[in-house]
């Protein structure tokens, strides 16, 4: 063990009299500030040497997933997740919730710098751990260690509990019937949704390389029907299209109307909804060579791209759809444009196919991303199963999260009314999603904070304050003001009943996550007389988890002295065999451990 380990950090600086911060030395294998413990890292995707807090998930050194995401998966990753259902069916409501067309084109804007302000706290982020798959599971756990697996646990619980994009199959299903020119009962619009999720999770289940290749290729035909729209939005605008008679006359008074707080509040929700999956690149990191060279050069032009034709797409709709049928509308704005411009035929049914096409991609590209993000989750420890979330049998894919994703999702379409589905959806996606996006924007400054106390070097991607700053805002409006109710009373929302439930239900959630950690990380051990500890678990193809074991309050001290801050057994002459128990009782792990003296003893730890 090196010398080095646990040397101060004024012993460490190497001072220069320049009066920066001084790297830490290659030979610094762990370092500690207080009771954190950071590791020092590397993985073969040519990313340099990182430190994180030793309760994170243990880095893949050789991601079991392989490295198959370069630039075009990079860009088309994040395209294929923003470019989904929202441009073809959030229009008509942003409309309703900003009161005029000039107001509505500002707030497809706003996605704009939102989404970038966003992107560039998940680039830093990212430069400080590019080992690290799973996004905002990995910075949350980094910039909040402590309590210990406070911040793993309710975000987990949160990930998994809302792990759909169900709203995107429903609007699928939707638009399959517009092409067959026919309005489907509530449970045959909930059975295509359900079918069209089960053929995505068909094309990703087997092979990794080839669900890239998938997303890609839906990808490319994403972006050329966009631009169909905008460029024949363009056409109809010059007057050359003789079913839309007053092509101009929405941008006449553009802004006539007066908007409410909570139209406003709601409209902002759609946005960010629309442009959701700029961070979806984010969640293969590892997957990644040079990870954070690739993301900064190919992120931010898969959002410039999509801001771009988004703004384009509803210069078009306005063009061809008056805004009072767009505000009546509920989720087929690009449907209705194609009625007006092409009329009722065989080529609307085309164009239509298409917007079903996206919406299918759109479901596969969230599904790639989501996968790792829950995998990620389970690596920590803090869900039960660790070798289910970890593991990439059979077929070197995450076979564990892409099923229970599914299940949720079948779930979510199946439970809430037809009619209410999408939208109580999205809001509830959203609104606990606000509240971590602000702790995250938050911890980018505690982060700065402990990197300049360990002395470590500085990023090689650090974002502006201001835009720091603006996300921080942004976040904490989407928090705070989804309260204020609408113009019309409590029931007039988005949804037929009480505005707030989605509001409601996401702080249910929150309490509930922090009520479950408390009972299992203290309560229970108190009573039972156990404490607990993580440990490491080597699976196939290189696939590495912790698991949290139950450690009898006789055996910590022993426990603490021969392992370390990972949960590695420090003596090489550590044996770690798991034992299934019979029946439902916990699982036993038991450690043979060798003392200076050359004497064997035996502890044993149920698994929580």
């Amino acid at each position: 063990m090196s010398s080095r380990w646990r040397r101060p950090f004024s012993d460490r600086y190497d001072g220069d009299g320049s009066g920066m911060a001084a790297v830490a030395s290659p030979d610094d294998a762990e370092i500690s500030d207080g009771s954190l413990k950071y590791t020092r890292e590397t993985a073969l995707n040519n990313s340099s040497p990182s430190y994180q807090e030793a309760s994170g998930a243990p880095v893949e050194a050789d991601s079991p997933l392989g490295y198959s995401v370069g630039p075009v998966t990079i860009i088309f990753l994040n395209v294929s997740k923003m470019i989904g259902t929202g441009v073809y069916s959030t229009p008509s409501g942003i409309l309703r919730g900003t009161g005029s067309v000039g107001l509505s084109m500002v707030f497809w804007a706003l996605g704009f710098l939102t989404s970038i302000a966003s992107l560039s706290v998940y680039l830093e982020y990212a430069s400080y751990f590019p080992n690290r798959s799973g996004s905002e599971v990995v910075y949350l756990e980094q910039a909040y260690p402590r309590p210990r697996w406070l911040f793993p646990t309710a975000f987990a619980f949160q990930a998994v509990a809302l792990s759909f994009n169900s709203g995107n199959a429903i609007v699928l299903a939707n638009y399959i019937f517009r092409i067959a020119d026919r309005v489907p009962s509530p449970w045959e619009l909930k059975g295509v949704a359900v079918a069209g999720y089960t053929a995505a999770l068909l094309c990703v289940i087997t092979h990794t390389r080839f669900s890239y290749w998938v997303s890609n290729g839906i990808g490319i035909i994403k972006v050329l029907t966009l631009i169909f729209i905008s460029v024949t939005g363009f056409v109809v605008l010059g007057g050359h299209v003789s079913r839309v008679a007053s092509p101009h006359a929405n941008f006449v008074d553009a802004f006539e109307g007066s908007p409410t707080p909570f139209g406003l509040t709601s409209a902002l929700y759609r946005i960010i909804f629309a442009y959701s999956g700029f961070e979806n690149a984010f969640n293969v990191v590892n997957e990644i060579k040079n990870p954070v060279k690739q993301l900064r050069r190919h992120s931010f032009l898969a959002v410039g791209i999509v801001a771009l034709l988004y703004i384009f797409a509803n210069i078009a709709y306005f063009a061809a759809v008056p805004k009072e049928d767009m505000r009546a509308s509920k989720q087929i704005a690009a449907s209705l444009f194609f009625a007006n411009v092409f009329g009722s035929g065989n080529a609307v049914r085309g164009l239509n196919f298409l917007i079903v096409l996206s919406s299918f991609g759109n479901i596969i590209a969230v599904m790639l991303g989501t996968s790792r993000l829950i995998r990620e989750c389970g690596r920590q420890g803090v869900l039960p199963f660790p070798r289910l979330w970890a593991s990439t049998r059979p077929f070197g894919t995450p076979l564990g999260p892409y099923v229970v994703k599914w299940a949720l999702n079948v779930i979510m379409i199946l439970a809430p009314p037809a009619g209410d589905a999408f939208n109580f959806i999205t809001d509830l996606q959203i609104f606990p999603s606000a509240f971590f996006h602000l702790i995250l924007s938050v911890g980018i400054y505690i982060v700065r904070y402990r990197r300049r106390r360990l002395r470590l070097k500085r990023a090689d991607f650090r974002a502006w304050d201001p835009v720091i700053i603006f996300n921080i805002l942004i976040n904490l409006y989407l928090f705070v003001m989804p309260w204020y109710p609408p113009a019309g009373g409590p029931f007039a929302g988005n949804v037929s009943f009480w505005y707030a439930t989605y509001a409601v239900v996401g702080i249910g959630i929150l309490l509930s996550c922090a009520i479950y950690y408390y009972i299992w990380t203290s309560l229970v051990p108190r009573l039972r007389g156990y404490r607990i500890r993580q440990t490491v678990l080597h699976l196939d193809n290189h696939a590495l988890t912790h698991q949290l074991v139950k450690v009898p309050l006789a055996g910590l001290k022993e426990w603490d002295a021969t392992h370390d801050a990972v949960g590695r057994p420090l003596s090489e002459m550590v044996e770690m065999t798991s034992i299934s128990p019979h029946g439902n009782g916990p699982a036993v792990v038991t450690a043979g451990l060798t003392d200076p003296a050359g004497e064997q003893r035996s502890t044993k730890q149920e698994r929580p």
